[in-house]
C-alpha cells in the first residue's frame, strides 16, 4: 500500500507549492496528474505558472475525466504522482456524467477504494469551497456539496491531511 496525502485549502492559499514540496522528498521522475484544461487565457496563464514552477524532474500527465484509470496505468512508474486537482476533476465529471453529482461522486469512491492497491505514493490537491457563503445557483450548491463529500472520502482514507492558510500548511491527520 502506498502513502497518500491529501493538501486541501481555498483559492490561491499555497496547496499546490506545498504538495509539490512534499513530492519533492519522493524520488524523481514525479508524475504530476493534472486535470486542468485550458479552456481560456486566463486558464491557460495559470496552467503555465504551474508548469513554470515544476522542473525536468516532473513528468505531466493530462487528463481531466479518468484520474483512477491514469494512475493506475502510472502505479510503480513514477517515484511519487502527484494529483492536482480534484477540484477540477469533480467540475469535469459533474458536466460529463449522466449521472451527475450521484455518478461524479461514486467515482471518487471508487478511487479512494483503489488507495489500499497502488504502490506509488500519491498527493492529493483538493479546494475547500464550502468555507464562504451559500451559491445562489442550485448548480453551484451542487457543486460545493459534492466537493464536500469528496473531500471528506478522500480524507478518511488518506494517510496524512494538511490545510493550508495564506500560504501556511497546517497538518490534520497522519
Amino acid at each position: 500500500m502506498s502513502n497518500v496525502i491529501l493538501v486541501t485549502g481555498g483559492s490561491r492559499s499555497g496547496k499546490s507549492r506545498f504538495a509539490e514540496g512534499l513530492a519533492l522528498s519522493y524520488p524523481a521522475l514525479r508524475g504530476y496528474l493534472a486535470t486542468a484544461e485550458a479552456g481560456d487565457a486566463e486558464m491557460a496563464d495559470r496552467i503555465a505558472r504551474h508548469q513554470g514552477r515544476r522542473g525536468e524532474e516532473w513528468e505531466t500527465l493530462e487528463e481531466p475525466l479518468q484520474v483512477e484509470e491514469t494512475i493506475r496505468a502510472n502505479d510503480g512508474r513514477y517515484g511519487i504522482i502527484l494529483l492536482d486537482c480534484v477540484t477540477l476533476w469533480l467540475s469535469n465529471l459533474l458536466f460529463s456524467c449522466d449521472g451527475g453529482a450521484a455518478e461524479a461522486l461514486s467515482r471518487v469512491e471508487r478511487f479512494t477504494e483503489s488507495f489500499k492497491s497502488l504502490q506509488t505514493p500519491l498527493v492529493i490537491v483538493t479546494n475547500e469551497v464550502g468555507m464562504g457563503i451559500v451559491p445562489e445557483h442550485p448548480l453551484s450548491r451542487t457543486f460545493r456539496d459534492l466537493s464536500g463529500e469528496a473531500n471528506e472520502l478522500i480524507a478518511a482514507r488518506a494517510d496524512e491531511v494538511h490545510v493550508c492558510f495564506a500560504g501556511l500548511p497546517l497538518k490534520l491527520k497522519g
